[in-house]
């Protein structure tokens, strides 16, 4: 199974998102089970690493995302990935439209998916670290529901 985490630059709300998924899915004993990575719809910020704001949040719950580079979400992604999680409505049109008609990928919103809620992941990048603290949370709480839902089998 893989599970792609999407958000607009890739340096802030996905790779927090990752980094979390990750971390439950080994707390879960299903890391071996699950590819997870992220991607941008924007290009902007290809091949950076995340913003520094993003690194410290989530490195002050034990996760190193330092290490993680933004990339762009591309047509492969469609076929690689079962479920393309977007941290916002705009995020989740925008990939919608890219998806191919043949892709098997189900593209849907984080919150929502995850059984948080129908609302967005909202951008803390003009933010401070209390916005990155709560993108935090709420990707943080995404991650422990897909975690349910895969050991319930609900995917």
């Amino acid at each position: 199974m893989g599970v792609l985490m999407v958000c607009l630059g890739n340096i802030c709300r996905s790779p927090m998102a990752e980094g979390v998924l990750r971390a439950r899915l080994a707390e879960a004993g299903l890391a071996g089970q699950v590819r997870v990575d992220s991607a941008a719809t924007g290009r902007s910020h290809i091949g950076h690493a995340p913003d520094e704001r993003a690194i410290a949040c989530a490195g002050k719950h034990g996760i190193d995302i330092s290490r993680q580079r933004a990339r762009a979400l591309e047509l492969e992604d469609f076929d690689e990935f079962d479920f393309i999680l977007c941290a916002d409505r705009t995020i989740l049109h925008d990939a919608r439209i890219r998806k191919p008609r043949t892709s098997h990928a189900d593209v849907e919103l984080l919150l929502e998916w995850s059984g948080v809620g129908k609302k967005d992941v909202p951008d803390p990048y003009y933010g401070d670290a209390r916005d990155f603290e709560k993108a935090f949370k709420l990707a943080d709480a995404a991650a422990l529901g897909v975690v349910e839902r895969i050991r319930q089998g609900r995917y």
